[in-house]
């Protein structure tokens, strides 16, 4: 099993808050969250939830529909990652019922 966590939303976190030179502590209070927590949600240790991810999309003026696919896209990963012997055609028998 791979023992790399899954953060693509941490990172685009992490690189929004860099970009409009904010500090951890200045996410954390708009969302009312402890610090360390904003800090495990970037490092992948943590997931945010749906609504703290529109509410990061408003705060950082991001694109939310963006932010929500990279969301999806690590709970996705993670599921996946703990059966990777059908995970493949798991995810080939979803990809066609979206494709109707």
């Amino acid at each position: 099993m791979n023992t790399n966590k899954v953060n693509n939303l941490g990172q685009k976190l992490r690189e929004l808050r860099e970009k409009q030179s904010l500090l951890l502590r200045q996410v954390a209070a708009h969302l009312e969250m402890d610090t360390a927590l904003m800090s495990k949600i970037e490092r992948g240790e943590r997931k945010a939830s749906k609504q703290q991810v529109s509410e990061l999309a408003k705060f950082f003026h991001a694109n939310e529909e963006e932010l929500l696919t990279l969301w999806l896209a690590d709970k996705i990963e993670t599921t996946i990652a703990e059966e990777p012997q059908v995970a493949y055609n798991a995810m080939k028998i979803a990809s066609k019922k979206f494709k109707q």
